[in-house]
């Protein structure tokens, strides 16, 4: 937990949510290890900020964190010990050629992939679920992870049975300014607790697809594929894929303009975030007993 939950990060608990839903046991870690070594945020800050961010948005979309096992990398000897004892078949050039590290990269930045592993191979340990096949839900950014996740697996296959992880990538979403949606660019993305004017705001300067001006969009259409509006409804808001073409269809015609649809999306994201904030008031305090597992 780093940076504030915005509608990118949403993508990964709308899979979490389905996979739940189908009757999937589903691991939930808290990476404070790495806020602390990447942001040098304290493990207090790093607790207080998933709590309120993060774990209490993931219960307000409809994640049920009572079926869910939540729990914090620092205070799991499991992934601790398990991290070291993987170290022990991966070296640094192995490291270094997947990340990228240098001379200025600290030891525990050099360790912590390890770390990452361990939180994907932990629930196949015999204290939890044993070797079973498992599926990580992940930005496509994450790959590395995964890929290093499998290598490993395979090689500790004679001493733990590790199934190779198979994992689902989320695709990573424009921002409104044309470029990828984070949380350390808060005109990029909607948060999950930004304000009606903060969101207008936000939706009236969003970068789109369309031409210089509507008397030339009318006579060309728009280009939905450019247009982080257009991201928004396929990813977000309209589920029917009819509803969706006429839409699309629309846009490249030259029937409606980028005005339009931003009132629309503004409003779609209105009703949207008004319905979470009530589920988010409603929960309060997610419960020690859950953090505690």
């Amino acid at each position: 937990p780093s940076g504030k939950m915005h509608l990118g990060h949403k993508l990964v608990v709308d899979q979490l949510i389905w996979y739940q839903t189908h009757g999937a046991k589903i691991y939930l870690c808290v990476a404070d290890l790495e806020s602390h070594i990447t942001r040098d945020l304290s493990f207090k800050e790093a607790r207080e900020f998933a709590n309120d961010e993060y774990l209490t948005n993931y219960q307000a979309l409809g994640l049920d964190l009572e079926e869910c096992h939540v729990y914090f990398q620092s205070q799991s000897d499991a992934v601790q010990k398990l991290a070291y004892t993987l170290g022990k078949k991966v070296n640094f050039s192995e490291l270094r050629a997947i990340y990228g590290f240098k001379n200025e990269n600290n030891v525990s930045q050099i360790f912590y992939p390890m770390i990452d592993v361990a939180d994907i191979l932990r629930p196949q340990l015999k204290d939890f679920e044993g070797p079973t096949p498992t599926v990580v839900p992940v930005g496509v950014d994450q790959d590395p992870h995964l890929r290093l996740a499998r290598d490993v697996a395979d090689r500790f296959s004679k001493e733990y049975g590790f199934n190779p992880p198979s994992s689902t990538y989320s695709r990573l979403i424009s921002g409104l300014t044309g470029d990828k949606m984070s949380s350390s660019e808060p005109k990029s993305a909607i948060f999950l607790t930004d304000s009606f004017e903060e969101v207008r705001n936000k939706v009236n300067n969003a970068v789109t697809g369309g031409r210089n001006t509507i008397e030339e969009q009318k006579e060309k259409g728009g280009m939905p594929d450019e247009c982080t509006i257009y991201s928004m409804y396929v990813y977000h808001f309209l589920r029917d894929d009819e509803e969706l073409l006429k839409l699309r269809e629309a846009c490249e015609s030259g029937e409606i303009v980028c005005g339009e649809c931003k009132q629309k999306a503004f409003k779609l994201l209105k009703e949207f975030l008004s319905e979470h904030k009530k589920k988010r008031e409603k929960i309060g305090e997610i419960t020690e007993e859950i953090l505690s597992r």
